[in-house]
């Protein structure tokens, strides 16, 4: 394997959590390099360590007031969800007077861990959240092979195309009938794989529960739930519309993307670069991988697209410091203006309009909207947010 790429930023928030209360977790989907960030946060210092996927460490925590009352300093727990009645142990250890533990926690995120962390240690825990490898850690010139490939760190880094799509096909097997098991989700593999496919040849679209359902067999309420469990794995996102009274008809359903492109490249069985390139969904493809790019600059918390029944859309809507920032995602070579453009920057109020395509050139469209490659658009977005 490859040396590994520094994450900085990263580690950096980590250890912003670290200092801000006595609880941190970082969550990510399974395999994005939770365990090898949090190894870089810990350097040299001596920590206790379980990993709740090792026999041995399970065994170490039956007793968990007893184990982990009996240890100061830093604590890690890797895998945290398998044991979710942890919650409540760690809320009564950082609560006793003078205690200077602290505790770093990992997790597969899912909506139960992030629940229980909130509720039961809200106001004492700092939440991370994680993904594969941005374009900032990968460096601009691998662009391609990051959208290509994806963020996870052992495709990104395979020595081939063939070995990363192969890491690709094993994650997706893997995932499926084991890990959303253990996230505590008795779904059948079968009817998760055929949603999943279905998902990345929907990749992009406004999510349509009556469709999806019809196609699949299943009634709405089973497809939508297993959606959300997809989402909440952390390997869909479902993109929120903004509507606001405009005397239009607004389009009030999310859009679905799958948040890693090597995953949808793999699911669309896209061995490589050149493969991606001509599919039909490239251009759905690069709107996904900007947008999850851009996301992990600006924060997801006021993220959104918007789009009117007469045709009109954004694809990305910010909303940064009181400034409404709009972001279209082309795939052509040299983008020009449009109606729906103008549509979205007058009906919206956009204080900028930011046109992304794969090209490095900048040029302006008008005063309020220019075009720009997507390294210059992280850094323009950056300094905004």
């Amino acid at each position: 394997m490859p040396k590994l790429i520094p994450r900085p930023g990263l580690k950096a928030a980590v250890e912003a959590a670290l200092r801000r209360g006595p609880v941190a977790a970082l969550l990510g989907p399974r395999q994005c390099g939770k365990t090898t960030l949090a190894r870089a946060v810990l350097g040299a210092r001596r920590v206790a360590y379980f990993d709740l996927e090792d026999a041995v460490a399970l065994a170490k925590l039956d007793e968990p007031m007893t184990t982990l009352g009996a240890l100061d300093g830093l604590v890690v727990i890797d895998e945290v969800q398998r044991r979710p009645d942890l919650f409540p142990v760690l809320r009564v250890l950082v609560d006793r007077p003078r205690s200077k533990t602290r505790f770093l926690i990992l997790g597969s995120a899912s909506p139960e861990l992030i629940r229980q962390g909130s509720e039961t240690l809200a106001g004492r825990i700092a939440f991370v959240e994680m993904s594969g490898f941005t374009i900032e850690e990968a460096g601009a010139g691998a662009a391609g092979k990051l959208w290509s490939r994806g963020g996870m760190p052992r495709s990104f880094l395979a020595r081939s195309d063939a070995q990363s799509f192969a890491w690709r096909e094993d994650f997706v097997r893997t995932f499926l009938e084991r890990d959303i098991r253990a996230l505590g989700f008795n779904v059948p593999a079968a009817a998760l794989r055929r949603l999943w496919l279905m998902l990345a040849h929907c990749h992009g679209q406004v999510w349509n529960a009556s469709e999806i359902s019809r196609s699949l067999g299943e009634g709405h309420t089973t497809v939508r739930r297993h959606l959300d469990i997809l989402s909440g794995a952390l390997v869909m996102r479902q993109l929120p519309p903004w509507f606001e009274n405009l005397g239009k008809r607004q389009i009030k359903a999310p859009k679905v993307y799958l948040r890693d492109s090597g995953l949808l490249h793999a699911l669309l069985g896209l061995r490589d670069f050149a493969a991606v390139r001509l599919h039909p969904k490239t251009g759905a493809s690069w709107e996904g991988f900007v947008i999850e790019q851009i996301l992990r600059v600006a924060g997801e918390r006021n993220a959104y697209y918007w789009a009117t029944q007469s045709g009109a859309e954004l694809d990305l809507l910010l909303q940064l410091r009181g400034r409404r920032i709009g972001v279209e995602v082309k795939y052509a070579d040299a983008p020009r203006a449009s109606k729906s453009m103008a549509i979205a920057t007058r009906d919206l109020g956009l204080d900028f309009l930011y046109v992304v395509y794969p090209g490095s050139e900048t040029y302006a469209l008008n005063e309020r909207c220019r075009v720009l490659g997507l390294p210059a658009a992280i850094e323009a977005i950056g300094r905004k947010g």
